[in-house]
C-alpha cells in the first residue's frame, strides 16, 4: 500500500502579489497575462518597485501549489525541490513539513531562493516575472527513489524543462523511478510556451504519462486544435487520461473512454492566479482518495473558485471543509 498520494517535481517558489493600476502596469512594457523567467537583477529591480504598496507573501510555485493543497485537504505529499539556505527557504521549508509534506532535497548552501511576481491588473489577470534561483540546481541527484516508490503518484511541472539540464534529468529519472514502481505519471504543461519552446524533452515525457492536465492555450499548442473540446478529443488518443481547464467554461475530463463536462462555479474573479494549480491538487486528491473523475473535477473546480475570489495563488482557511462543501 502506497502511503504518499502525490509526489510532485517542481520549482518552489516565494510567490509575491502586488495588486497594480493600469497605470502602474503599463510603463512596465510587460504583455498582459504573461509568465517569463528573469534574472536575479531585474526581478530586484521590479520587486524595489512594489515595495511602494504592500505586496503579499507566500510560499508556492505552480506545481509546489498543488501538492500544498493535497496536504491541507488531508492528504499525503512530497515535493522535489531545491531551496536556497536562506530566509526564504528556511520559511518556505518550515512552512511545508508544518502541512505534513516531505522534502526530502536538502537545502542548498550557496545562491537564493527563488521568487515569482505576479502582478495583478484590475480585470483580475496576473502576469507574472520569475527568478528561479536555486530551483535552477535540481538534478537527478536529487531524486530520493523511496518516496516515488510510495507514491500513488508522480507530477511533474512542465516548467521544470525549461530550468537545465539538470532539472530536465531531474525530471527524467523520476519518471523512470515511477514507471519501475508502478506510480502513476501526471504532468502539467505549465504554458504553452513550454509546448513551443522545449517540445522535444516534454514530448519525450508525455509518452511516459498516465494523465495530462493543460488549459485552452496549451492544449492547443499541443494539438493545433483552437476550440478545447476538439483539443482533448485529438489528445485523448495520445495519452490514456486528458484533464482540460477551461476557465468559465469549466472543466473538460477524458477518462476511460468517458468524456465529462464540469461546469465553473460563476463569481466575479479577484485574481486568476493559481486556479489551474488548486484545480490539479484538488483532482489528484480525489481520484487517490477514490472518487470518480466526474465527482473530483467538480471539487477541485470548487478549490479553483475559492482562488480566483482571492488575491493569492494558496487557499486559506478550513480547505477540508470547502472540500467537503460540494
Amino acid at each position: 500500500m502506497k502511503s504518499i498520494d502525490v509526489s510532485g517535481v517542481c520549482n518552489g517558489l516565494v510567490d509575491i502579489f502586488a495588486d497594480v493600476t493600469e497605470e502602474q502596469f503599463s510603463p512596465l512594457g510587460f504583455e498582459r497575462g504573461t509568465m517569463r523567467l528573469v534574472e536575479l537583477d531585474e526581478q530586484a529591480k521590479l520587486l524595489k518597485e512594489l515595495t511602494r504598496g504592500k505586496p503579499v507573501m507566500v510560499s508556492g510555485g505552480s506545481v509546489a501549489n498543488s501538492l500544498i493543497a493535497v496536504a491541507q485537504l488531508g492528504g499525503k505529499s512530497a515535493m522535489y525541490t531545491r531551496l536556497a539556505d536562506d530566509e526564504y527557504g528556511r520559511f518556505y521549508h518550515k512552512e511545508c513539513v508544518s502541512l505534513g509534506m516531505k522534502l526530502p532535497v536538502s537545502l542548498a548552501d550557496s545562491g537564493a531562493t527563488g521568487t515569482c511576481v505576479s502582478l495583478i491588473t484590475p480585470d483580475a489577470e496576473r502576469t507574472m516575472r520569475t527568478y528561479l534561483g536555486a530551483s535552477l540546481d535540481l538534478s537527478d541527484s536529487h531524486i530520493d527513489g523511496s518516496i516515488i516508490h510510495d507514491s500513488k503518484w508522480l507530477f511533474v511541472e512542465g516548467f521544470v524543462f525549461s530550468n537545465s539540464d539538470g532539472g530536465r534529468a531531474a525530471i527524467k529519472e523520476a519518471i523512470r523511478v515511477a514507471r519501475a514502481a508502478n506510480t502513476k505519471v501526471a504532468v502539467t504543461c505549465s504554458d504553452a510556451w513550454i509546448v513551443n519552446g522545449f517540445s522535444e524533452p516534454l514530448q519525450e515525457a508525455l509518452q511516459s504519462t498516465d494523465l495530462i492536465f493543460a488549459n485552452e492555450e496549451e492544449s492547443a499548442a499541443l494539438s493545433g486544435k483552437r476550440d478545447v473540446v476538439e483539443s482533448g478529443r485529438v489528445l485523448k488518443e495520445r495519452f490514456p487520461h486528458v484533464v482540460l481547464t477551461a476557465g468559465p467554461k469549466g472543466a473538460f475530463v477524458w477518462w476511460e473512454g468517458e468524456e465529462i463536462h464540469v461546469p465553473a462555479f460563476p463569481c466575479e474573479p479577484r485574481d486568476l492566479t493559481g486556479a489551474g494549480d488548486a484545480f490539479a491538487g484538488g483532482f489528484l486528491y480525489g481520484i487517490s482518495h477514490g472518487l470518480s473523475p466526474a465527482d473530483a473535477a467538480r471539487k477541485a473546480c470548487f478549490l479553483a473558485h475559492n482562488v480566483i475570489i482571492q488575491v493569492g495563488a494558496r487557499l486559506t482557511g478550513d480547505v477540508k471543509r470547502l472540500w467537503d462543501a460540494v
